[in-house]
């Protein structure tokens, strides 16, 4: 009789929050929709696509294109079916059974998920406390590990903390680890290596479409490294992993540089309300609710209640996403989305009932 190996007999799928809810503040997406004129721009790009044939296995225009927004060259550019498939790619490319794989915690949560279905060892390297990192305990760590990769985040999801450009230049040249920088979130911050990644043997940086630009519904992510390192990711992935529809909007999108510009500072302004919102908050309950200072689109919460505030909130048609018993994450969003997370949460701490609540 067939059995499931040990790797995934314990496994179970990933399960979202489901339903529907009159504000959403829990995936970290854009609140940001395409405007009509690129939305009718991709209709017509789409309906020319010859949908017989596989797609441009290199995504080459898109790279391209990509690769022009950011300022990198475009032979160093590998795209994925979102970071998530290059997390899965850079994992099966260069490690094999019983390597070690190093993060820093708390981080995303695939990067160990990833290293468990490889068969690789997973060591955690714990923050201190304000979620800050001694780099050089982290270098003697991943060497004492002898850590075959390093992956984190930058900044980090879920603490919206970002560790300085000099300090992530350190560790990449003080280790003989690859180190896999993902920086799904550094549009909202201004500590990127992107422009630096040519001078290392062992940096691969992860970008994604799902954030800043707003295009979570695509799943279209890249990763720009070395030529080294890129030839063996593009050696590796599946040779059509990037559909033609998913190309073909990640073509016109990054045709309007100034739509991704406008998006990124929209954004930024929405954390920055959504931060003076809670900071009062934050004063007048001091022992119960605290907020991380952000360089995200979202803002990390610690608080003894974090249970209690999920449910009033979903009990508000408010969803955010509940990270631990005592941790939550709250993504930026409108300034009414966010007026009305804070009030909600104002009130729960008041002991009040619900705030207007319209369904």
């Amino acid at each position: 009789m067939f059995s499931l190996n040990r790797k995934v007999k314990d496994l179970v799928p990933y399960d979202p929050i489901e339903g529907t809810y009159r504000i959403r503040l829990d995936a970290n997406e854009s609140y940001i929709t395409l405007p009509l004129e690129i939305k009718e721009e991709i209709a017509q790009t789409v309906k020319d696509i010859h949908f017989n044939r596989y797609p441009d296995p290199y995504a080459s225009n898109v790279c391209a294109l990509f690769a022009k927004y950011y300022g990198v060259p475009a032979e160093n550019v590998t795209a994925g079916d979102g970071s998530d498939e290059l997390i899965s790619i850079i994992m099966n490319a260069f490690l094999q059974k019983g390597d070690t794989v190093m993060t820093l915690e708390k981080d995303f949560s695939m990067y160990s998920f990833y290293t468990s279905v490889v068969e690789c060892r997973h060591v955690p390297y714990t923050k201190n406390d304000d979620y800050s990192v001694d780099m050089d305990d982290v270098i003697a760590t991943a060497k004492k590990e002898n850590a075959r990769i390093i992956i984190f985040s930058n900044p980090c999801n879920p603490t919206s903390r970002v560790i300085g450009r000099s300090d992530v230049e350190k560790l990449v040249s003080s280790v003989d680890s690859l180190v896999v920088l993902d920086e799904a979130y550094m549009d909202f911050s201004n500590q990127s290596l992107l422009s630096e990644f040519n001078r290392y043997d062992n940096l691969i940086i992860l970008k994604t479409c799902s954030k800043a630009i707003g295009m979570a519904a695509v799943r279209l992510g890249f990763a720009v490294a070395n030529s080294v390192l890129t030839k063996a990711m593009k050696a590796v992935k599946s040779p059509y992993n990037v559909n033609s529809v998913t190309q073909a909007i990640g073509e016109v999108v990054f045709s309007h540089p100034e739509y991704i510009d406008s998006s990124v500072k929209r954004l930024i302004e929405a954390r920055d309300d959504l931060t003076e919102r809670l900071t009062p908050i934050c004063r007048d309950y001091p022992d119960r609710f605290k907020i991380i200072p952000s360089e995200t689109n979202f803002i990390y919460v610690e608080t003894p209640e974090a249970e209690k505030i999920f449910t009033y909130l979903k009990e508000a048609g408010i969803i955010i996403r509940k990270m631990s018993s005592d941790r939550l994450r709250i993504t930026a969003g409108r300034n009414y989305e966010n007026d009305a997370v804070a009030s909600e949460i104002n009130a729960y701490l008041k002991g009040e009932p619900h705030e207007n609540v319209v369904y």
